[in-house]
């Protein structure tokens, strides 16, 4: 029996049931957190699918069943399809399929987290110039080992008001809040693959204990070590983060904007984030 195009996947990962193609079902679907849709890739009727996953909602996963090797040769704009509608993961055809594949699959860890969450951030419609791009990324790196924001800045070769400007004016969070975050996304996808207790594994990442990890993770993107050790994959808790920062005045009224609609409007052409306006009453952010 042939697989339904697409399929739906979300916890506790027992069972894949059948995604009808649908607007309204893929915003059913990413509402619920970990949740992730496998596309069963025809050659010969992509079209229209594509169209379709390239807007889906954001958090939501999605990986991609390839079809043969020889059909793919013979349709070069296939790969390109589905490079556009940015996959989490991609899978070589074969017979049976299983949830826990998918699971699998869902669960492993960027190859390059600063890349990965910037393409994201892109994809999303957070577009930002290319130097604010490498900063990001540069901070996100840094977070595997650094704790502070004095400490970034000393790293970047700039000053802590210089670098929450730098980023302020570009309608973004705050560099501690990105410092706080890149180390928590880290976290979350070793809990997601450990079996080790939260305990041990707040401490391994800096935390004096698990009961710390925990309301620091909650005051910063409102989950808990649990939530995100049951619920697979790194893009939901992302947006989860971005969605916190736009009702928290975090992101730009625009990149809140693009943020709130939750699905894609415009593929391929993001938005670009403006500089707020210099008030003489504006409020400073904290760095």
């Amino acid at each position: 029996m042939p697989h339904a195009e697409l399929q739906l996947l979300s916890h506790p990962y027992d069972r894949l049931s059948e995604l009808q193609p649908h607007r309204d079902a893929l915003r059913d679907a990413a509402r619920i957190p970990g949740s992730a849709v496998l596309w069963t890739l025809d050659s010969g009727r992509y079209a229209e699918t594509r169209r379709l996953l390239e807007r889906r909602p954001g958090g939501l996963a999605l990986i991609v069943l390839l079809p043969d090797a020889d059909r793919i040769e013979d349709d070069p704009n296939l790969l390109h399809a589905v490079q556009r509608c940015r996959p989490h993961g991609l899978l070589p055809r074969h017979e049976g399929v299983q949830a826990s594949d998918i699971a699998e699959a869902l669960r492993r860890p960027p190859l390059d987290l600063p890349v990965e969450v910037t393409d994201y951030l892109a994809w999303r419609g957070l577009k930002v110039d290319r130097d604010t791009t490498r900063l990001l990324r540069r901070i996100l790196e840094l977070s595997s080992e650094l704790r502070s924001v004095s400490a970034l800045s000393r790293s970047l070769y700039l000053s802590r008001r210089a670098l929450g400007r730098r980023l302020m004016t570009r309608g973004l969070p705050v560099p501690s809040h990105w410092l706080q975050f890149g180390r928590l996304l880290r976290l979350s996808t070793t809990l997601q693959n450990s079996e080790a207790n939260i305990a041990s594994i707040a401490y391994d990442f800096g935390y004096p204990d698990g009961f710390s990890l925990s309301n620091q993770m909650q005051r910063l993107i409102g989950l808990r070590p649990s939530q995100v050790r049951e619920c697979l994959g790194w893009e939901w808790i992302l947006e989860t983060w971005l969605r916190r920062e736009a009702d928290e005045g975090g992101l730009a009224p625009s990149g809140a904007r693009e943020i709130r609609q939750g699905e894609r409007a415009y593929p391929g052409k993001p938005a670009s984030i403006p500089r707020p306006r210099r008030g003489r009453h504006k409020k400073k952010s904290k760095v």
